[in-house]
């Protein structure tokens, strides 16, 4: 039986550029740093309290920039989605597209991270 999502694995041509983007730019906060396999690539982590964890790694097979960025979207949930879309505007974040709301859920804001994939800032309605 599945119990739930225990983290997200991101794979990336060069993870250390990638996690210097989401800690200096997104703003999420470094947890650790470890290698991993035969090659010892590196895997760093974003711990967060009470969701699945996030690894950005290494990965020799991919180069490049993501092609499809829409394939795959990270929703990273914020308090005040307002604030933290211009506060992404203000570092110069690639916006794919402006806040919008999605009936029954809340608001929502795309952003392109420096590999090209999606993410979103999500703002949920409060139950």
């Amino acid at each position: 039986m599945i119990r739930g999502l225990e983290s997200l694995m991101l794979f990336s041509e060069d993870a250390a550029k990638l996690a210097k983007f989401y800690k200096d730019k997104v703003g999420l906060k470094t947890t650790g740093e470890f290698e991993m396999g035969d090659k010892g690539q590196k895997v760093y982590v974003f711990e967060f309290s009470k969701t699945s964890d996030l690894y950005i790694v290494d990965e020799p097979k991919v180069k490049g920039k993501n092609k499809t960025p829409q394939r795959f979207t990270l929703n990273l949930e914020v308090g005040d989605i307002k604030k933290e879309v211009k506060r992404l505007k203000g570092k110069k974040v690639k916006l794919y597209m402006d806040t919008y709301h999605i009936q029954g859920y809340g608001w929502a804001a795309a952003f392109a991270d420096v590999d090209g994939n999606c993410f979103q800032l999500v703002q949920v309605k409060a139950n």
